[in-house]
């Protein structure tokens, strides 16, 4: 049975739509790769085309490697697939988020299902940058309905996408875009629970786990980049 509160976008590109601003269709948002590569392992974990070997000291196994239809995850899955040693989840976060021009592959994709559409603006008078400015806004109006009744009306039936996008966004820092300064205070634990898959029960833990391993790659770059550039200034170590 089909009903309408399933998301109509995939995770990753659920991230991609809210961290575009809908009329200058510039990106926002921290670290946002690595969320989108969690995204999309998450994704594949979904449909069952990868799998964590906990046998294996947690390393990723293609279960099938036949293509998806959809470009960002046949490329991903494609990178799994040939890599001639598994690797862990976290690893996998680090190369997907790599990928060059990972944003734009995702943001081409929305723009080919009529959702945003592709332009150009000048920066600076010489440069030109890609901008993707909002076409049909439901399926990002529908994506924030259902996280902001996820959080604030506390549904008995909980869409693990939903749950899944929730926590996703938390790590991009893109809950402001969604959700008021207030009512982030206000729901801040039920937030903490929703991040750490408190509210996944119809989800597999190896799912929860892509996220998890995202959430603590985006937290633990920027102090990771910050520590490495204080150690080259100082050479006092601590």
């Amino acid at each position: 049975m089909h009903h309408t509160n399933e998301l109509q976008v995939k995770l990753y590109e659920g991230l991609v739509l809210l961290s575009l601003h809908d009329e200058k269709g510039t990106a926002e948002g921290w670290y946002i790769e690595y969320t989108v590569a969690a995204a999309v392992l998450a994704e594949l974990l979904l449909a069952k085309r990868i799998q964590v070997n906990a046998d294996n000291k947690d390393k990723i196994e293609v279960l099938d490697a036949s293509p998806t239809g959809d470009q960002v995850m046949d490329e991903v899955l494609q990178k799994i697939a040939d890599k001639k040693r598994p690797d862990t989840l976290k690893n996998w976060v680090m190369s997907i988020a790599n990928i060059s021009k990972l944003k734009h592959k995702v943001a081409e994709q929305l723009v080919a299902d009529g959702i945003i559409k592709s332009d150009e603006k000048k920066v600076l008078w010489i440069f030109t940058q890609k901008i993707y400015p909002e076409v049909n806004p439901e399926p990002e109006r529908h994506l924030r309905h259902e996280m902001r009744r996820l959080v604030l009306d506390k549904p008995l039936e909980i869409d693990p996408r939903v749950a899944l996008m929730v926590a996703l966004a938390k790590s991009a820092y893109l809950l402001k875009d969604v959700f008021s300064k207030e009512e982030l205070k206000t729901h801040k634990k039920r937030i903490e629970q929703i991040a750490k898959g408190e509210e996944l029960g119809a989800l597999t833990q190896d799912v929860i786990d892509a996220v998890q391993a995202a959430v603590m790659v985006a937290v633990m770059l920027p102090a990771m980049l910050a520590a490495t550039t204080a150690s080259t200034s100082s050479s006092s170590g601590c």
